[in-house]
């Protein structure tokens, strides 16, 4: 999810503050505004200025509670012995018609992999991510946290299923380019004559539509993952930790769309005009 061919762990996106304005070399960083010069209807920057640091203080609390819901997750119990989920990983591999390699990871087991997936090895190998990996028909968990690969194998579903959700999963890899993109769009707007106000005053909207559809792919890779575990193991199986350990994963992307919209406004904030309505 990491990238056009990878699947990313469900923490990947909680550093928020990434997402900052800085890439474009015309962007007016925060701490940098002067005196506007002009008439008496120039605005003045104390409200962007204000608006600056309230946004601050919010992508600061997301990524506070992206950890949060991390942490959660990984500290989650399992919703049954792994060969349960094993076998509900076999079902879903065999049901779909999937070529996948569905993989476990230790401390021990790295060397076997192929060298360029080591490095995102050893964050699962410590129970820490999970990802399902296209270009290598790869899905892999955490050894000690093995549910994870229900969701993985989710992933490897949706990528078979059409078009559309090929481009929800690949879409992801846009997102940092996003909040730049937003204030290219207000300034060529406004070099053309054309009023740019709504992409102003939405810009907020319009950098979370922009992660919304990694935020429903993800959310519909643990609907495919919960279903198969009820189907293949009945109502014997407790799926309560389940659903709570998926539902702290997919807060952790819905948190970061919210990122991008932060971001997104902070961009146009300080490299538009300071007083933006």
């Amino acid at each position: 999810m990491s990238s056009v061919n990878s699947v990313n762990n469900f923490q990947n996106y909680s550093n928020l503050q990434n997402f900052q304005s800085r890439q474009n070399k015309n962007a007016v960083t925060f701490g940098q505004y002067s005196e506007p010069v002009g008439g008496k209807d120039e605005p003045k920057p104390e409200k962007a200025v204000l608006a600056l640091l309230l946004l601050q203080l919010a992508a600061s609390g997301l990524e506070k509670a992206s950890r949060w819901c991390g942490d959660k997750l990984m500290a989650g119990k399992e919703f049954a012995p792994a060969q349960d989920v094993v076998k509900v990983a076999q079902r879903m591999v065999g049901d779909n018609k999937l070529n996948v390699d569905v993989q476990f990871v230790n401390p021990h087991n790295i060397r076997k992999f192929p060298e360029a997936l080591r490095d995102s090895l050893v964050k699962v190998a410590r129970g820490e991510n999970a990802f399902y990996n296209d270009a290598f028909k790869l899905a892999v968990a955490p050894e000690k946290k093995p549910s994870l690969i229900l969701h993985e194998l989710g992933h490897a579903i949706n990528s078979t299923k059409g078009k559309l959700l090929k481009f929800m999963q690949k879409s992801r890899i846009y997102k940092a380019y996003v909040p730049t993109a937003v204030l290219m769009a207000t300034q060529m707007a406004d070099e053309s004559g054309i009023k740019s106000d709504f992409i102003k005053n939405n810009a907020g909207i319009i950098g979370f539509l922009s992660f919304l559809p990694t935020i429903l792919e993800e959310g519909l890779a643990s609907l495919r993952g919960i279903k198969a575990a009820k189907n293949v193991l009945g109502k014997a199986a407790n799926l309560k930790p389940l659903k709570r350990n998926y539902l702290a994963a997919w807060l952790t992307y819905l948190i970061a769309g919210l990122g991008v919209g932060v971001a997104s406004k902070m961009a146009v904030l300080s490299g538009g005009n300071p007083n933006n309505k």
